[in-house]
């Protein structure tokens, strides 16, 4: 019998166990890597508080550098998913992780704004596929109804990086002010870079590609899920090549919807410490721990809408919903203006609207493409919408700088994330809801 056929005659409890039994064995790691990633990829938000002075560099060469990283990404990406689809997760996110790790770690040498531009291009270079990697991977092991819980924990590791990397980033800052080796935020690229580099040695050993490879899944468990994801398959659109791709419109709507979420995220990754500090706080300590409550307000938000969105296949409504929280949030985080208090509220709102929006949104491309098409069209999805990150540090540095006034960036970042809300509601909810 086919593993299609058994799987269809599996109890509903033996199911849930098995999935049970996948999140936990495999989920914890995942996060752990992308935490790391994440970690990398922000702390230049940190880094700026004293790194802008010492280079004697301006909110728009931190933009610029900041967002060119995407520039390095968007290159890159396609091809890194073609690679690990072929190869496998394990080795190509060893590799992405390892060099990433090291090209951060460099970043401590930069010292003019060309060294500060290249430093951030390779980054990209060095970290693109790692997040569409990991979201391909998630389809070999869950099945569309259980992919929103799967995603919900694996974005995580967005606001743990901030709960995390905030107090310890605001930490390295202060200690290691008055180092007589190197300065503080030098002090921070490189040891930030360390988990990375372990993370990326550890993967090596822990992560296993394919169901099937399991040791710890029994036989049955295998059958079970690879036949209920084949199975499901079966109902997706599969391309024939990259011009049907290309011309898929679904999969271009798909794009402006996540070019708009980047925006919002960006605006609070690479932003949120300069907001509180511009709300009346000096020591960077103590910005370092308040920018950790917005993220860890987020944590609960994210998995409680990963579990409804799954519940009542309403995946359309429920991004919908929190694209307009967050930018509910990050618009009053603005008018609040020199008040500390307000300005955490309002960021925390929005960074539960925003990180919870973007965990719902990569279940509607994996909900309705399979084989190569899943592969490409999330990693083209994840390349197009990650522009974002160029755009979104670089126009809020530019605004801030033009109109002398730093809330013009941040209803910028709000209308986006409303134009995302109003787009998503375009894409057919017979392929998004599922």
């Amino acid at each position: 019998m086919s593993h299609i056929s058994e799987s269809l005659l599996v109890a509903p409890a033996a199911r849930t166990d098995v999935y049970r039994k996948i999140s936990w064995r495999i989920m914890p790691f995942i996060v752990l890597c992308y935490l790391c990633g994440y970690l990398d990829r922000v702390n230049v938000g940190f880094a700026k508080l004293q790194m802008l002075n010492a280079l004697h560099m301006s909110d728009a060469v931190y933009g610029l550098g900041a967002g060119i990283f995407f520039i390095g990404y968007f290159i890159f990406e396609v091809p890194s998913n073609l690679i690990l689809h072929r190869v496998g997760a394990r080795l190509w996110i060893a590799r992405i992780m390892i060099t990433w790790a090291i090209i951060s770690a460099l970043t401590l040498l930069v010292k003019t704004p060309m060294q500060f531009y290249t430093a951030r291009f390779f980054l990209g270079v060095a970290e693109a596929g790692f997040s569409p990697g990991i979201m391909l991977y998630l389809t070999y092991w869950f099945p569309a109804r259980k992919r929103g819980f799967a995603l919900g924990v694996y974005y995580i590791a967005i606001p743990l990086s901030g709960v995390v990397g905030g107090p310890l980033s605001g930490w390295v800052l202060s200690s290691f002010s008055h180092s007589a080796v190197m300065a503080g935020w030098q002090w921070l690229f490189l040891i930030e870079a360390l988990p990375a580099l372990l993370c990326g040695i550890a993967v090596l050993a822990l992560m296993v590609d394919r169901p099937t490879q399991a040791k710890w899944l029994t036989d049955d468990e295998k059958a079970l899920v690879t036949g209920e994801i084949d199975r499901e398959d079966l109902e997706k659109t599969t391309h024939h090549n990259l011009r049907a791709i290309l011309s898929d419109r679904h999969i271009w709507k798909l794009c402006a919807v996540y070019f708009c979420q980047i925006i919002g995220l960006y605006g609070i990754s690479f932003w949120l410490p300069s907001i509180i500090k511009d709300s009346g706080l000096s020591d960077i300590s103590t910005i370092g721990w308040l920018s950790a409550i917005p993220y860890l307000v987020a944590i609960p938000a994210i998995v409680l809408t990963g579990m409804s969105s799954d519940r009542f296949r309403s995946r359309r409504m429920h991004f919908s919903v929190l694209a307009v929280i967050g930018a509910i949030g990050f618009a009053a985080s603005g008018y609040v203006g020199h008040h500390p208090t307000l300005a955490v509220i309002w960021l925390s709102v929005a960074a539960a609207g925003i990180l919870s929006a973007l965990s719902l949104f990569w279940s509607i491309p994996s909900s309705f493409l399979a084989g190569t098409s899943v592969a490409v069209g999330i990693a083209g999805i994840n390349c197009v919408g990650n522009l974002a990150g160029f755009v979104s540090p670089y126009a809020v540095g530019w605004l801030n700088v033009t109109t002398h006034d730093n809330r013009m960036g941040l209803y910028f970042v709000a209308a986006c994330l409303v134009l995302g809300a109003l787009l998503v509601r375009t894409i057919s909810g017979k392929l998004a809801d599922r």
